[in-house]
């Protein structure tokens, strides 16, 4: 990569310089070496392997050259939104269980040089031959060890042996304790380990809140009101829990969005794009939404429950203090329960004080049944809604265009009278599905 387009790339993204780990993984793989990354959640792992990624690309190729396997959706379309910002030039898809097949099939024809989704997924275009992958020289196997966890070992072998010998492969992970299977082992592996780099993520403050029930719900209710209007992630360990903590929480007057693995793929889009914009305050989640989920700057973590091992309370609290940010962190506990054995010190106890409800969020959702896949784009969104739908620039926050929805984040006083204004209009000459997401 020459200097001025890595410099380029890092203005795109709006970083200044890598942190160590970025720049010694940028090394290693641009060696050529099989790689075992193995640094925290929230570190920049996706731009250490992105960067020479894109260095080894060949402009003049006109098949798959790299082939990124992400255990989630989610991961696989975060892979994508931080290529897109890279704007390197080449093309990228994103293949997954749920996305409409026939779109990616058609999305194909011209192949793009990075290929990025989920083994399942990715292993049906492979039996299809939808995919070509006799060019692939570089295979990046992000979180793979959840990915073996979650049973795809048969789909990830079957692609690893579809694929030529010299493959470049990289392995990514945020847990050391892990072991790769014998069918994609290489010969020689670099490791390079950065998961005992306490600087990466040695700003989480940690408190333990103490619950007179073993329900635990009025001590949330009690947090939540202490720690106020700003955004949580609640962690639960089943989704039942999740449903069922949301729900109390909903009729206790506090206004929250839900995630796991059970829900529709909309429905896990539209939660986390009310908690982006501000529409719901607090996502209650498995720990499905403990890895590559976009969700930037999330200051606080609840454990609800607790998690059975220190590789998921370690990935749970990867999603605060991201990237030397600072965060806390709470476990809530009933008097029967213990702090768990995985952690070195007891946290100090945080003491709840008589606070009223949070304040409800100021901001609502609309959604379109239309995305950029049909030219739709932001600026003819916000043109829509301020001109015929009498919105100001200030009553109009977050836009998030996908392939064939968009959601906008708009002051909930205002999206009554603004649907009234525009459901008999039509935005660039067609009429769309436009209501507030629920």
């Amino acid at each position: 990569m020459k200097a001025g387009e890595y410099v380029d790339i890092l203005k795109k993204l709006d970083i200044s310089e890598l942190n160590e780990m970025q720049v010694v993984a940028n090394d290693c793989i641009s060696a050529n070496n099989d790689t075992l990354l193995l640094s925290a959640t929230g570190s920049g792992k996706t731009l250490a392997f992105l960067l020479p990624v894109f260095s080894q690309l060949n402009p003049k190729g006109n098949k798959v050259q790299a082939l990124i396997l992400t255990p989630s959706r989610e991961l696989a379309i975060q892979i994508e939104q931080v290529w897109k910002k890279m704007a390197t030039g080449y093309k990228i898809i994103c293949a997954y269980g749920g996305h409409d097949m026939p779109g990616e099939i058609q999305s194909l024809v011209e192949p793009p040089a990075l290929l990025v989704g989920t083994p399942g997924r990715i292993a049906d275009h492979f039996k299809r031959r939808t995919v070509d992958p006799s060019n692939i020289s570089m295979l990046v196997f992000d979180e793979f060890d959840k990915a073996l966890a979650l049973g795809f070992e048969e789909d990830m072998e079957y692609i690893s042996k579809a694929l030529m010998s010299a493959v470049q492969k990289i392995f990514v992970s945020a847990t050391a304790a892990i072991e790769i299977p014998e069918f994609i082992k290489p010969a020689e592996l670099e490791v390079l380990d950065f998961l005992h780099k306490k600087q990466l993520n040695n700003n989480i403050q940690f408190y333990q809140v103490l619950s007179d029930d073993k329900d635990k719900i009025d001590t949330l209710v009690q947090l939540l009101s202490n720690i106020g209007a700003n955004q949580v992630l609640i962690f639960c360990n089943h989704r039942e829990a999740v449903e069922r903590t949301g729900q109390l929480l909903k009729e206790k007057g506090i206004a929250n969005t839900m995630f796991h693995g059970g829900m529709e793929q909309m429905q896990r889009e539209q939660a986390l794009v009310k908690f982006r914009n501000g529409t719901a305050n607090y996502l209650i989640a498995t720990d499905l939404a403990a890895r590559g989920l976009d969700i930037p700057d999330i200051n606080h973590i609840v454990h609800y429950h607790l998690p059975a091992t220190l590789s998921e309370f370690t990935h749970r609290n990867g999603r605060t203090a991201r990237m030397n940010a600072s965060g806390c962190v709470y476990l809530i506990l009933h008097h029967e329960e213990s702090i768990p054995k995985y952690m070195d010190d007891e946290p100090a106890e945080y003491i709840l004080k008589k606070c009223p409800l949070p304040a409800p969020s100021s901001w609502g959702t609309i959604f379109i049944n239309s995305g950029k896949k049909d030219k739709l784009n932001k600026v003819d969104i916000v043109g829509f809604f301020m001109q015929k739908g009498k919105l100001s620039k200030e009553e109009l926050g977050l836009i998030v265009v996908k392939d064939h929805t968009s959601f906008v984040a708009v002051k909930k006083h205002k999206i009554q009278q603004s649907l009234q204004l525009i459901q008999q209009e039509k935005i660039k000459g067609k009429k769309l599905i436009i209501l507030e997401a629920k």
